[in-house]
Order: C-alpha cells, then structure tokens, then sequence
C-alpha cells in the first residue's frame, strides 16, 4: 500500500483534473470515484466524501458561468429550487433502491446523449437569448430539477451530461449556455446531497477538502477554457466525456452478470 502522504498527492492529481473536465463537460465523478475506492474507503464513504470535493469543484464553475453572465438564477429560480429538493430525497432514500437496473440502463442512456449531442444542431455561441418564460417552461424546470437532482442524490454518474442533453433539448439553447446550467444544477444537488451525508456521518473532511481544494483549481481552468474557446471545444470533450462513462458503467454493470 502507499505511503499516506503519496497516496493524497495522487488523489489531489486526479481531482485537479477530475475538476478541469467536470467543468467543460461533466463525469469528473468517472475518475474520482473509483480513485476513493482504490484508497481503500468504504462505498457509502467514497459517495459522501466524493459529495464533499466535487461541491467545491462545482461552486467554482458555476461562478465563474455566472460572472461571465452565462447564468441567469432569475430565470432558474424553479430548477434550483426543485433540484434541490431532488438531491435531498435521492440521498435520504438511496439505500432503500434497488439499483441493479438502473446501473444496466444507465450505460445505454448516457450513449443516447452522447449521438444526440453528435448529430443535434448546436446553436451559435453568439446566440445567448434565453426562452420566454411561460407555464410550460415552468413546469418543464420543475419536473427537469426534480428528476435530476434525484438522480444525482441516488446515483450521480452523468448527472451532468444529462443536463446538458436535456436542457439543449428543452430550451434549444447553445453549449455555453448549457454548461453553465449543467455545472450550477450540480452544485445544487452536490451540495445539498452532501448535507444529507454529513448528517449520516459518511464523509472524510481531510481527503473531501484536499481534494475539493485541487478540483476548485482545475474546474476554475476548465471553465475558462470552455468560455474562451466555445462549443468547438465543449462537444468534442463533451461527446468523449459522455461514452468513456458510458462504456465504465457499461463494463461495470455487464461484466458480472
């Protein structure tokens, strides 16, 4: 086994780049999750302590979107709101699921959003209008929050990835757009998971806030990156992102049955 202190320096190494992906297109989880488990922790451990990191990740993304006036709260309220309340309920009911088909469809969903994402029309980076606000929308934000934010308390892996798929579906907005829904939504449910597993007592601090501190860092360069370099960067990062998950969970799901 590795020394204590190497085995943080690699953790960190893997959540700075975890962060730096998670930020342009999601499935930062894809690499944390199985380094926490290759540590040595506990699966119900991993999850709360992996909440823990991608949350700082997470804020700091959804910052920097906000600041660069790619996210509008105004116009969100109901998705925040119903996102959090998703992720809350997820994280409370997670052991009373029966997972074991949920991990065999999830690998087949998450490649649907990958080819609609290859094949869909992407609207111009210079397009940034939102859509009119109307009681359709308001419930399609309502029912979107709720849904995902309960797949990311319960689950979690392309949680954003479904955010981005869904809410380029919903509202026909552009990749810049999307990320900075994606990456805001997950923070929410990343956040108020994470105080559902602080209250079951399921995080390690030192390991969530060492490697919170070096995904910060890297979700701050990738969102940057995003921002500078616009969806000719976003789709193709996005599209590898969405079936090297696919193909994990796939692999993970399938092999043993």
């Amino acid at each position: 086994m590795l020394p204590a202190t190497n085995l943080l320096l690699i953790l960190c190494a893997v959540a700075f780049i975890a962060g730096y992906i998670d930020a342009i297109a999601g499935g930062g989880g894809l690499l944390t999750v199985p380094a926490l488990l290759t540590a040595g922790l506990p699966p119900h451990l991993v999850l709360g302590t992996n909440k823990l990191a991608a949350t700082f990740g997470s804020l700091t993304a959804s910052v920097t979107y906000y600041r660069k006036r790619l996210f509008n709260p105004r116009y969100w309220r109901r998705s925040l709101l119903y996102t959090a309340i998703g992720a809350l309920l997820g994280t409370l009911v997670v052991d009373q699921l029966s997972t074991a088909l949920l991990e065999k469809l999830l690998p087949v969903l998450i490649l649907l959003a990958a080819v609609y994402t290859l094949f869909n029309r992407i609207q111009p980076d210079d397009r940034l209008q939102l859509p009119i606000e109307n009681r359709k929308l308001h419930w399609q934000q309502r029912l979107q929050g709720l849904t995902l934010g309960f797949y990311d308390g319960v689950a979690g892996p392309g949680a954003g990835a479904f955010w981005m798929v869904s809410s380029m579906a919903l509202y026909k907005i552009n990749l810049l757009l999307t990320s900075g829904v994606a990456r805001t939504m997950n923070f929410i449910s990343n956040g108020f998971s994470l105080v559902a597993f602080m209250a079951l007592g399921h995080v390690n601090y030192l390991l969530g806030i060492a490697m919170g501190l070096c995904l910060m860092l890297g979700a701050f360069l990738g969102a940057h990156s995003a921002i500078r370099f616009g969806s000719k960067f976003i789709r193709p990062v996005f599209i590898s992102v969405v079936i090297a998950i696919a193909l994990r969970l796939a692999w993970q799901a399938w092999s043993n049955a």
